[in-house]
C-alpha cells in the first residue's frame, strides 16, 4: 500500500473498472481528470489536479474504440509531461496494434512500431504492458518496458502440476508456452498449423505426447477462438483427459462466445485486461482472472525502485 504522497493515479475511459481495482489495492484515489469528445470526434483532456515532481502513472488499454483510447493516452502523457510531472508510466494492459508487428507483405506498415513512437515522443518514461503479441515489440520501445506471463500462479493454485501438459495452439506461441511450463516444471507439446487465409485454419498437426493428461491450451489472446476450439477438438482425438484454454487478452470478436460453448474446452480462462462483464454473462465456460493486483503491485514496486522481475518468481502477491 502506497502512502499517497508523490503519486498520481490517472484512467483513461478504455478501461475505469481496472484502474478502481488497481487503486484499491494501492489504497489511493483515481486522480481527477476531465476526458471528453468534442462533436467532431476530437478528444479533450483537462488533468484537475497538480502532478508538478510526482510520479504519475496514467492506466489505458487498447479495447472498445482502441484509436480515441490511443490518443486518450497520449494527450494526457502530454499533459501531465507539461505540467512537470517529474516521471510519467503508461500502463496499457493491451497494447494497441500489437498484432501488426511486422512487414508480412509489400508496403504493409508497421504499426506497432508507429504506436510505440507515438507513446514515446508524447513524453512517456515507462511502459507497464501484459503478454505482448510477439517479444520483438519491446524493440520498438528506448524505455523500459515491462511485459510478464500473468496466468502461471493461477495454474499453481488449481491444477495438478503432475498431470498438466502446456500447448502451445501454433508455433508462434512456443517461446511462451515453453517459458511457462519450464517454470512449472511440467511437459509441452504445439500445434503446427496450415491457414487457407487470416482468422481461418485448415490443417493442424499435433507435436508431443498428450493423452491422459489435461492439457492447458495458452496464448496471448483469443479473438474468433477458432485455433483454440479447433486444437481442443484434436487434443480430445489425441486422448486428453481435459483440456482449457488460458489467454492473457480475451478480445472475443463475432461468434467467439457460441464457438467456446460448443467446443471440447473445458474453461476458456482470460483475464481482465479489457472489461469481460458481458461475455461471462453470456458463456458459462467462461472465467476471468483479475490482473488488478498484479499490475498494482508492479506499480507500487516501479514507484518504490524495488525488484519488478522478483514479482514472477513469488507467490503471494
Amino acid at each position: 500500500m502506497l502512502n499517497g504522497t508523490g503519486i498520481r493515479i490517472f484512467a483513461g475511459t478504455s478501461h475505469p473498472q481496472l484502474a478502481e481495482i488497481i487503486c484499491r489495492r494501492l489504497g489511493v484515489q483515481v486522480a481527477r481528470a476531465e476526458v471528453t469528445q468534442s462533436g467532431i470526434g476530437e478528444t479533450n483532456v483537462r488533468i484537475a489536479e497538480s502532478v508538478r515532481e510526482d510520479d504519475v502513472y496514467i492506466i489505458n488499454t487498447g479495447c472498445g474504440a482502441v484509436n480515441t483510447a490511443l490518443m486518450e493516452l497520449c494527450i494526457m502523457i502530454h499533459a501531465c509531461k507539461i505540467a512537470s510531472a517529474k516521471r510519467i508510466t503508461a500502463v496499457v494492459p493491451l497494447f494497441p496494434y500489437a498484432r501488426q508487428d511486422k512487414k508480412d507483405k509489400s508496403r504493409a506498415p508497421i504499426t506497432a512500431k508507429l504506436v510505440a513512437n507515438m507513446i514515446q515522443k508524447s513524453g512517456c518514461d515507462h511502459l507497464i504492458t501484459m503478454d505482448l503479441h510477439a517479444s520483438q515489440i519491446q524493440g520498438f520501445f528506448d524505455v523500459p518496458l515491462y511485459a510478464e506471463p500473468s496466468l502461471i500462479l493461477y495454474i499453481r493454485t488449481k491444477f495438478d502440476l503432475s498431470n498438466v501438459v502446456i500447448v502451445s495452439p501454433d508455433a508462434g506461441g512456443a517461446k511462451r508456452a515453453t517459458s511457462m511450463a519450464d517454470r512449472l516444471g511440467v511437459d509441452f507439446a504445439l500445434f503446427h498449423k496450415e491457414r487457407k487465409k487470416a482468422n481461418e485454419v485448415s490443417r493442424m498437426v499435433l507435436v508431443g505426447e498428450v493423452k491422459g493428461k489435461v492439457a492447458i491450451l495458452v496464448d496471448d489472446m483469443a479473438d474468433t477462438c477458432g485455433t483454440l476450439c479447433l486444437a481442443a477438438h484434436h487434443l480430445a482425438e489425441a486422448g486428453v483427459e481435459k483440456s482449457y484454454a488460458m489467454v492473457t487478452h480475451g478480445i472475443l470478436s463475432g461468434n467467439a462466445l457460441e464457438t467456446v460453448e460448443k467446443s471440447a474446452l473445458e474453461k476458456l480462462i482470460v483475464t481482465n485486461t479489457l472489461p469481460q462483464e458481458e461475455n461471462q454473462a453470456r458463456c458459462k465456460k467462461m472465467e476471468v482472472i483479475d490482473i488488478g493486483p498484479v499490475l498494482g503491485e508492479v506499480i507500487r514496486r516501479s514507484h518504490y525502485g524495488e525488484s519488478i522481475s522478483k514479482l514472477f518468481n513469488e507467490v503471494p502477491y
